[in-house]
């Protein structure tokens, strides 16, 4: 895995650790883990967080006594089920149809791989649930007396239905949308900035604004945080410069590619 860190202007220690426990980015795993003391701060309530964490396995498995089981029936890494939990679970979309009595109708509704089941039981769906469902669009269309806008605000591939209808958008949580950056740059006074936090695709706009990192509340939670380490990926291929200096520039190399018309100060170039 490449090295990453954190944003230069991201100060951690301001920030919830608790918030890091739901950034799925693996990076995000690796700080947890150089900072396990952290963990133990949490005890009881956010632990469950970072046992829907899909990327958390590892240092769960590592650490098994900072599980929280209900959190882990949301993970596809579950050997203790909680049905209303894994209900929601994209994963376990084969225990669902092997046990139809255990579905929990309203969860399954914003669970992206349950459509197929959600569309031949609509009596059932929880439509505030399924309008922020990223593949419900289909049915959404079918159906759009039953759209709870403020929540299809929120839907990745709802734009073009926002767009359509623009004087229904929720600005907050159209906020967390990673599609809708396009509309909120052009709409900034109505941006809900600790919302806006949690977008993936939201850091060149967080970055233009950081006279407004205090709003930034859930920073933390966000994937996208992390940034390439340059100078650490710099360092690690300089260990093979010399190597490969050597290897390409041998002097049986050297007349071939005299040979070619390269002429030597070329060549000194590329060095």
């Amino acid at each position: 895995m490449y090295t990453q860190t954190l944003r230069h202007w991201i100060d951690i220690e301001t920030n919830y650790w608790s918030d890091l426990f739901l950034n799925p980015n693996p990076n995000a795993i690796r700080l947890l883990e150089q900072n396990i003391d952290e963990l133990d701060k949490y005890k009881n309530g956010c632990l469950w967080w970072l046992s829907m964490n899909p990327n958390a396995i590892p240092l769960l498995e590592k650490y098994p006594d900072k599980i929280a089981w209900i959190g882990l029936s949301k993970n596809p890494n579950q050997d203790k089920i909680v049905w209303w939990m894994l209900s929601q679970n994209p994963n376990a979309i084969h225990l669902l149809e092997a046990n139809p009595n255990k579905i929990v109708w309203d969860r399954l509704s914003q669970n992206p791989n349950g459509i197929h089941l959600l569309e031949k039981n609509q009596d059932k769906i929880d439509w505030w649930l399924l309008s922020a469902n990223p593949n419900a669009i289909p049915l959404l269309e079918k159906n759009q007396d039953k759209i709870a806008w403020k929540n299809l605000s929120v839907n990745p591939n709802a734009i073009h239905l926002l767009e359509a209808n623009p004087d229904k958008i929720d600005w907050d949580y159209l906020s967390e949308n990673p599609n809708a950056i396009h509309l909120l740059e052009k709409n900034q006074d109505k941006i809900n900035w600790k919302l806006l936090s949690k977008n993936p695709n939201a850091i060149p706009i967080l970055e233009k604004n950081l006279d407004k990192l205090w709003m930034f509340q859930s920073l933390l939670t966000n994937p996208s945080i992390f940034e390439f380490d340059y100078e650490a990926l710099k360092e690690r291929c300089y260990i093979y410069k010399e190597e490969l200096i050597q290897k390409a520039f041998h002097p049986s190399r050297i007349q071939k590619y005299l040979d070619m018309g390269i002429s030597i100060d070329e060549l000194d170039d590329c060095i």
